[in-house]
């Protein structure tokens, strides 16, 4: 199936490693253009170096840090300085939600959730308020936002504030925005194999002397009871943000492999 995103022009923050990485690079392979968006200059640098020479495309690394409005406006401005526009915004910046984090009612201050908000739900509105009025001028556009399976297990009370609330911001955006021609999607990875987990498969595998692939079966509480690889997740995210995906928007997509027993609808 032809996607339809040849020449299409994108932004993906948290693009330097991870989901955003193989997002970035799933995007480029069919054809995209692609701003990759980060903090750290060095990482965007060798990530942005490296998609380019392996997809062909122009992929252009922009040091950002999301919870700066000014910062974002810059990489919007950038964007659309070296490509002539913007056509898609994923949003995947996000602190790892397992970096010692507390999950408990009583180590949950204000500050916990109030960081988590800042890093993921504000992040993305203000991308998402910075790239529209781009969108909104052409009559066309994608937005996905990447949240987490945490929306929909009570696991923490601070991680499940940022992922439903990334997906009632998905929603708002949706409705308004889709009078323009604009489709805005939320994707809920599970657990996913990036380069992240493999190192800390690999560290406790060595520790052990338990293989790999066990020590991955265990991880895969879902339905197909294996990890989902970041490229999975991307070609899902990949699809949303082409034209053809016209029929899905304000909606939620599990890429997790499915939860076992629970039913949504």
């Amino acid at each position: 199936m032809d996607l339809g995103l040849e020449g299409k022009r994108a932004i993906v923050t948290g693009g330097s490693r991870g989901i955003g990485y193989a997002i970035a690079r799933a995007l480029a392979t069919e054809g995209a253009d692609v701003v990759i968006a980060a903090r750290t200059a060095h990482d965007l640098e060798i990530a942005a170096k490296a998609l380019a020479d392996e997809t062909g495309r122009r992929v252009v690394g922009v040091p950002t840090d999301t919870g700066d409005q000014d910062s974002v406006d810059a990489l919007v401005a950038r964007t659309v300085e070296e490509f002539g526009g913007v056509d898609i915004l994923v949003n995947s910046a996000a602190t790892p939600w397992s970096a010692n984090a507390p999950t408990d009612f009583a180590a949950t201050t204000d500050d916990v959730v109030r960081r988590e908000v800042e890093i993921k739900v504000l992040g993305y509105l203000r991308t998402a308020r910075a790239v529209a009025p781009h969108l909104i001028d052409q009559g066309w556009g994608r937005i996905i936002n990447i949240s987490g399976l945490g929306a929909r297990a009570a696991n923490s009370i601070a991680q499940t504030v940022r992922n439903v609330s990334v997906a009632a911001l998905t929603k708002n955006l949706a409705d308004e925005l889709g009078p323009h021609g604009i489709n805005v999607t939320v994707v809920h990875p599970g657990r996913t194999r990036t380069e992240r987990l493999v190192a800390q498969v690999t560290a406790r595998s060595q520790e052990t002397g338990i293989p790999v692939e066990e020590l991955e079966r265990e991880l895969a509480q879902n339905s197909l009871h294996r990890l989902i690889d970041a490229s999975e997740v991307a070609d899902v995210v990949a699809f949303l943000a082409s034209p053809r995906s016209v029929g899905i928007t304000g909606d939620a997509v599990a890429v997790g492999g499915g939860v076992p027993g629970a039913v949504y609808y």
